[in-house]
């Protein structure tokens, strides 16, 4: 009985079969064939490795939304040489919310020689050249949040020589915590003094050919400083042409959250755009000379996250590109060869009809003669 069930067991199995074996009496080789079986399977590895690389590839996944947290502070970190004195310039950030100065206590104001060195030149071309190329392929961008933390940090390295070159510059570093509102970041002639209705700076003692704001700007950021972001205006340098000339950036802040699978960190983007001119109040061109960074936050947040291809994916993809490529090419291969077929036989027809059969009477037949065994004797 048990042997029995076995057997139709067995059958049932054999029925629901949708791979029906063929005899190797009834298969039938080729040299198309092998041609076309060794171009599938060259096709196969190919897209196999190339699909390979595409499971192994992460991309960034962009969402917006409201950004509803307005209580918490904004972090800008700062490094900013100016082309002079420490004890002729001061920075501070006036909120326009509250209309009051920011503490700037802490800010280090470094003397430091406005000339690089040959090793800090290397760095600072390299990242001009990183900036024009994010202006051109946005895509980069995604580049650089992937493999944040990895390159190190961005800043410029220190000094390896022991030059006697006198300071002629200041260096202006660290970081200030501001509201989350506009405001507007400042370096002028003069150190911020309080005010009841506002601010102003002590420049009545500096004079008019002192002034030289050239500068450079090593780093600028807002929010949590993540080692190999590369932000904007990093690696900015300006050259005066003017005593008396305003640099002003206008800068646009995006609160964004960075998920990646390397870090995960509550960061700002932020674009700008570059102004600046001569004051010359006589021109109409009114104004203070100094470097002035307005910058404005935005209403949206947002999150980046960085995702890679499900597995249950790849296999999908992988079983299509099997699946499409032996369907494929044994179609194209069969109507290949049923083409070549109907030419052959359209020649054979031909030739043989172009054969005549002369008659005794002098008449030709273009039937061709049955051909049998006794005939061959």
């Amino acid at each position: 009985m048990r042997r029995l069930n076995r057997k139709k067991t067995l059958n049932l199995m054999k029925e629901l079969d949708a791979f029906p074996k063929v005899p190797e009496s009834y298969v039938e080789t080729s040299a198309s064939g092998g041609t076309v079986s060794l171009i599938a399977f060259t096709t196969i590895a190919f897209l196999t490795i190339m699909e390979f690389m595409v499971y192994r590839d992460t991309w960034m996944k962009y969402e917006y939304e409201v950004d509803k947290d307005f209580t918490s502070k904004l972090r800008i970190n700062i490094d900013i040489t100016v082309a002079m004195r420490c004890q002729y310039v001061g920075a501070d950030v006036l909120d326009l919310a509250e209309t009051m100065v920011a503490s700037a206590d802490g800010l280090i104001y470094e003397p430091v020689p406005f000339e690089l060195t040959p090793q800090q030149k290397e760095l600072q071309r390299m990242l001009q050249l990183i900036q024009s190329r994010l202006q051109e392929e946005h895509s980069l961008q995604d580049v650089i949040f992937k493999s944040a933390f990895k390159s190190g940090s961005t800043a410029l390295p220190p000094r390896e020589d022991n030059s006697l070159q006198s300071p002629d510059a200041c260096r202006i570093h660290g970081h200030l915590y501001v509201n989350k509102v506009a405001g507007n970041f400042h370096i002028t002639v003069g150190k911020a003094i309080p005010h009841p209705r506002g601010h102003a700076h002590l420049a009545a003692l500096v004079s008019h050919e002192s002034y030289n704001f050239s500068h450079r700007i090593d780093h600028l950021s807002f929010g949590e400083l993540i080692p190999g972001i590369i932000n904007p205006l990093d690696g900015t340098e300006k050259i005066a042409s003017d005593h008396n000339q305003m640099f002003q950036y206008f800068i646009t802040v995006v609160p964004t959250k960075l998920h990646t699978y390397k870090i995960s960190a509550e960061t700002h983007q932020f674009s700008v755009t570059e102004r600046e001119r001569v004051i010359n109040h006589a021109a109409g061109s009114h104004g203070v000379s100094g470097i002035f960074m307005k910058y404005d936050i935005s209403s949206l947040m947002v999150t980046v996250t960085e995702e890679h291809m499900p597995f249950w994916q790849f296999l999908v993809r992988l079983c299509g590109i099997i699946g499409g490529i032996f369907s494929t090419t044994g179609i194209l291969h069969g109507f290949g060869r049923f083409v070549v077929e109907i030419i052959f036989c359209r020649f054979r027809l031909g030739s043989y009809r172009s054969r005549s059969v002369p008659l005794p009477e002098g008449h030709t037949s273009n039937h061709l003669p049955l051909i049998t065994d006794n005939s061959t004797h």
